[in-house]
Formats: C-alpha cells, sequence, structure tokens
C-alpha cells in the first residue's frame, strides 16, 4: 500500500536537485518583504540574525519593526538564521494584525534602490538547474530594458500582471507580483484590504503566496507533462509596478522604481482559450494529462479561461490544438478544500488513462515530490505538501482501481444538498481515517493508564489476573462503531466558513524539517484492520453546515473572471484539517489513509458501491 520512490523515470532530473545544498553559513543574499509590499536584498553574514536583518530593513525602507516577526515560510525566524536559503524570500508582518486598509506602503525611492540594493533588475529566487530556461528568458527581458522596451500592464484579471517584451517588442513573459494579488496591498484594481500572510480568495490560499504555487505547478510537471509554462519565483524591480498610498498621497508625476516579489512565466503564444469554443474536439490525451496534473495539486480553479488552446502548424481543425494550462495560484491549499474541474464534464474526462498515462502515475511518488519542493520552494508550508501527498496517494489507488478521470474528479467534488454543503468522498475517507487515530490514541493512552495503575501491584504469580483485569478496563473502549458518535474533538467537522480571522492569519506553527519521507522511511505497519472492515465502502455523507453559499453553477471560491469578486471571495467549509498533526500521527494517518482508499476502491470493482447510493464508512474496527 505504501507509495515507493521512483527509482526509474524522473530520478536524474530528482538527483540533480539534490545537488543543491542548503547554504546554513558565509554570505548569503536575501530579499526581505514587508507586509505592504516593499522589497529589500540584504546580504547576510555569520553574525546577522533576526534583528539585524530588521534593522537593516528599517533603515533602507523607513518601515517600523516593533512587534514584527521575521518569517521563512512556516518558521519564526530569531537569533538562528542558518535555515535560510541563499535567494530566499523573508516575509517580515506583525505579530498581530490590526491594520487598516488605508496603511500607507513605504516603498525605497529610486535612489535608495541603487545604494542599498545591488541586485540586478530580475533575480530568480532560490535559483536551481531546474529554472535554466527562464534565465535565458531572463536576460533576454533585461536586454530589452536596457534599450527602453518597458513592460504592458495586463488588463484581465483581478489582481496586477504585466508583460514583459524582448528586443522585437513581442510578449515573452507575464509578472504577477506576489502585493498586487487580490486583497493584497498594492492590488491596482480596488480589490484591497488585507495584509500579505492572511486569507486570501482561497482561506487556504493566503494572500502573497499564490506565486510559490505557480512555481509549484511547473516543478511538478515532470518532463513537461501536462505542458505547464516554464515558472520561477523572482526579485524585479521596475517602474511599471502599482504602489497604493504612497507617502504624500498622491501619485508621483515622475515613477520611481520599486521592487516586488513575484512569479514570472514565460509567455505562451496561443490562438484562443478553452472558453472561446467548444471543448468537446480537444485532444483526449491533452486533457488527460492536465487532469492528472490538477489531482494532484488540488487544483481549486481549473476553469476554461485558464486553459491556453494554440493550433498546431496553422492548422484549422481543433482535433490538432495543443492545450497549455495557467493560473496554478489557487493550487496546494494548505486544507482539503473543493476544487474545480471543469474538465469533469468534459466527455474526454470519461474514457479511460491510456497505458503511457497508467505509467506515469505509477512513478509519481508524493514524498520526493514535497522533498523536491523543500528544496525549491523552501519558504512552502508543510500543510501544502500534506495536501500533495493525500491527493497523489489518492490519484495512483483510483488509477489501479481503474477509475477513469471524471470519476476521480468527482470523488474529489463537494455536493450541496438543498443550502448544505457535504464533504467530498475524499474527504470523508479523511475524517474517518483521522478518527481511527485519535481512536487509536485514545486506546494507547488507556493502556498506559492501566500499566501506570498497576505496575507497583504485578507479581509474577499473578499475573493472569492482571491480565484478565486488564482486559475488563479496556473492554469498553476496544471496538467503536467506525458511524458512532464519539467525543472526540479531532473526528468532529468543527470548522465553519467564519473560523479564519485576521489574527489567525498571522499564526505561524513551528516548522519541522522531518516530514521527508522515502521508501526506506515509511512508517511501521498499523495492526491489521478487523475482517469488518473489508465491507467498507464511500458512506452516505450526512453533515449539516449552516451559511454555506450555494456553487450557482460554480464552485463558490474560485477565481473565474465570469463571477463578481465578493462570491469568489466566499470560502468553502473546511472539513478536513492537516497541518495540526504531528510528525508521528501523520504517520500513522497516512498508514489508516492508505487502508480505508484501499478497501473503498476494492469495494467500487467488486461492485459494493451501487450506483452512487453511498453507505456509511465502516461499521466498526477493531485491533
Amino acid at each position: 500500500m505504501a507509495v515507493a520512490a521512483s527509482k526509474g523515470l524522473f530520478n536524474s532530473e530528482f538527483h540533480g536537485n539534490k545537488m543543491m545544498e542548503r547554504k546554513s553559513s558565509g554570505r548569503r543574499r536575501v530579499f526581505v518583504q514587508t507586509e505592504t509590499g516593499s522589497v529589500l536584498g540584504i546580504e547576510l553574514d555569520r553574525s546577522d540574525n533576526a534583528h539585524t536583518v530588521k534593522r537593516k530593513l528599517q533603515i533602507a525602507l523607513n518601515v517600523p519593526i516593533e512587534e514584527r516577526s521575521l518569517i521563512f515560510g512556516d518558521v519564526v525566524l530569531k537569533n538562528d538564521l542558518s535555515t535560510v536559503r541563499n535567494d530566499s524570500p523573508l516575509l517580515l508582518t506583525k505579530n498581530f494584525m490590526h491594520r487598516s486598509s488605508s496603511t500607507p506602503c513605504l516603498s525605497p525611492t529610486g535612489k535608495d534602490v541603487q545604494q542599498r540594493d545591488q541586485s540586478g533588475p530580475i533575480e530568480i529566487l532560490v535559483c536551481s538547474d531546474h529554472f535554466s530556461r527562464i534565465r535565458k528568458l531572463v536576460r533576454k527581458i533585461v536586454e530589452a530594458m536596457k534599450f527602453g522596451i518597458d513592460p504592458i500592464p495586463v488588463c484581465g484579471g483581478l489582481g496586477g500582471a504585466y508583460y514583459f517584451r524582448d528586443c522585437q517588442g513581442e510578449n515573452c513573459a507575464i509578472v504577477k507580483p506576489t502585493d498586487e494579488e487580490p486583497y493584497a496591498p498594492n492590488n491596482p484594481k480596488g480589490f484591497i484590504g488585507k495584509a500579505l500572510g492572511q486569507p486570501g480568495l482561497k482561506r487556504s490560499v493566503r494572500v502573497g503566496e499564490t506565486g510559490f504555487r505557480e512555481v509549484a505547478a511547473y516543478l511538478l510537471d515532470y518532463d513537461h507533462f501536462a505542458n505547464v509554462p516554464s515558472t520561477a519565483l523572482v526579485k524585479v524591480t521596475h517602474s511599471i509596478f502599482n504602489v497604493n498610498g504612497e507617502v504624500n498621497g498622491t501619485k508621483q508625476q515622475e515613477r520611481k522604481e520599486f521592487s516586488k516579489i513575484a512569479s514570472l512565466q514565460q509567455f505562451i503564444p496561443h490562438d484562443f482559450d478553452a472558453s472561446d469554443y467548444g471543448t468537446s474536439s480537444f485532444p483526449v490525451a491533452a486533457v488527460h494529462k492536465i487532469g492528472i496534473l490538477d489531482i494532484r495539486i488540488l487544483n481549486t480553479d481549473r476553469h476554461a479561461g485558464n486553459l491556453l488552446v494554440r493550433k498546431i502548424d496553422g492548422g484549422g481543425g481543433l482535433d490538432q490544438v495543443e492545450l497549455v494550462p495557467i493560473d496554478h495560484g489557487l493550487c496546494l491549499p494548505e486544507n482539503l478544500e473543493d476544487p474545480y474541474f471543469e474538465w469533469i464534464h468534459w466527455p474526454q474526462a470519461s474514457i479511460p488513462f491510456s497505458e503511457d498515462e497508467l505509467e506515469y502515475i505509477s512513478h509519481l511518488d508524493p514524498f520526493r515530490d514535497s522533498e523536491l519542493l523543500r528544496m525549491e520552494l523552501p519558504m512552502i508550508r508543510e500543510a501544502c505538501l500534506r495536501v500533495l501527498v493525500v491527493c497523489t496517494i489518492f490519484l495512483k489507488e483510483a488509477a489501479i482501481s481503474g477509475l477513469c478521470l471524471a470519476e476521480i474528479g468527482e470523488m474529489m467534488s463537494r455536493e450541496f444538498r438543498g443550502q448544505q454543503e457535504e464533504p467530498s468522498e475524499l474527504e470523508f475517507i479523511c475524517i474517518e481515517a483521522r478518527r481511527l487515530l485519535e481512536e487509536r490514541n485514545m486506546l494507547s493512552d488507556n493502556v498506559r493508564a492501566v500499566e501506570n495503575e498497576f505496575q507497583f501491584e504485578i507479581d509474577c504469580e499473578e499475573e493472569s489476573d492482571i491480565t484478565c483485569n486488564l482486559e475488563k478496563k479496556l473492554a469498553p473502549q476496544a471496538c467503536w462503531p467506525l458511524g458512532g458518535n464519539i467525543q472526540n474533538p479531532l473526528s468532529k467537522v468543527e470548522e465553519n466558513v467564519e473560523e479564519w480571522t485576521e489574527e489567525d492569519g498571522n499564526i505561524i506553527p513551528p516548522r519541522s524539517d522531518k516530514y521527508a519521507f522515502t521508501a526506506q522511511e515509511k512508517a511501521p505497519t498499523v495492526p491489521r484492520l478487523s475482517m469488518s472492515m473489508k465491507n467498507v465502502s464511500i458512506g452516505d455523507k450526512s453533515w449539516k453546515h449552516e451559511n454555506v453559499m450555494q456553487k450557482n453553477g460554480y464552485l463558490s471560491g474560485t477565481s473565474s473572471g465570469n463571477r463578481s469578486v465578493n462570491e469568489q471571495l466566499a470560502g468553502s467549509t473546511r472539513f478536513v484539517k492537516l497541518a495540526d498533526m504531528s510528525e508521528e500521527e501523520w504517520v500513522q494517518y497516512l498508514e489508516n489513509f492508505q487502508h480505508l482508499v484501499y478497501l473503498a476502491f476494492s469495494n467500487r470493482k467488486s461492485g459494493s458501491v451501487g450506483q452512487r447510493q453511498r453507505q456509511r464508512l465502516g461499521t466498526s474496527c477493531q485491533f
């Protein structure tokens, strides 16, 4: 059942990446971003700590540093900066977010940038061999900038984006600054009101972190399987960028240069997007490959508008086209969200996977994927990586069981009954896996409590009596019904749509770098589930949640341009939380999850799951 590390496909790429070792000492360069978007490149030496870095930022950008923390992904930095990689982005944020949306953005002047930040106009962050194409692209853009060829703002969308051009004036890259995302401080289209690090369009995707996800989708698209354009995280300095609320309250006539952290993606010339024409003629393989990627990364915003269509060799028919997926900023949420897979309804999604596609899926290893992202995007949160692991395991088991793309997508999508949103089949399995974990923990606690109670009374001649006493004390907890009403705070569906607050958005759990799993470091096998678990089937999801916005044809919270910004902001209920488990609990949880997924798909193959009538998952569990 365990997902083994691949030793075939992709190995050379991964081992090449492993050569990028972390610099734990010596001089390093970091790019510190304030919660209002200002960015400064700083050279670190051995004597630097979080306080000295904040002090340098205060001097250069004239920003307050009192009651502010320096954040690197999940880590709150203090004295030790050894975990910070060279060319990494850091975030300076308030410890408690009680800010007005009118707080001015104090950015450096052009003179300050030249004097205090000696980095080039475009710098690739956490650079490695994976970004060789981007390096060539950056050189073309920088050369064009020297000749006075400026970027062009993109009119569409909710966030700030810019076309960067080459010397011929042709678009060659699209740049999206993190501080110009929807609701970010410097959004140029009026959608402001939050600081970087707070929940954004999706409550499980924080403002300022969609750029990381754009890069993650590119890195996970091994062998350019789904055709994701080359993407990197960069620091860009230019006068074209938007800054809201300058110090004097008005826009300067003479534009100043501002530095931004942004995602930079290769621009792909195309003829139209998938929303402009009927999708039934698109190549089956192209739809399958994009769907496989979307499932792995739990894409919550795959609509036709972010699938570019390019005709091959200038042909007129849609049977000779190439699909290019873009806009992956809302993938890899911190918790299991309700995805939006528009391709579920396309005929191609109901066609079984080909042998090549099944082989590709079989070589996927979510633990290796997680390690890759830790190496290349060290600021990414562990909660996002756990979502990646769960979704990839689910995809692999589904493919082995013969499910098609549409069936897998449906099992991952939620349903509405009346005005109430209910967990997806994937989420329901995750809820049961969590409850099994908690029951096991409770059983272990009871065993330890009984052992402690009798440890001073044990006598070798009375060993049999002691055993009987233990059995009597543990009998009530030995077997609980899976569908029962156990008073267990971790097993309840307890979060609702209003649970994220401004303060919650700034809580940064301590980072642990010990979550990496390989084939040799797999979890010990949990005790075998009882024979009654062989009858496991996907349950009738009767969870009730109020105040959940109906989808109205689209899933709530997605970012399609066809809906208002208020509709897009409506977050969905959080049924499954993965971030609050310890490393040991996470290992045990995955074992439970893999067992339940295997049993659920086994029942599908044997026909025990009948015609979309879902029965509750399991009836009993015995250890």
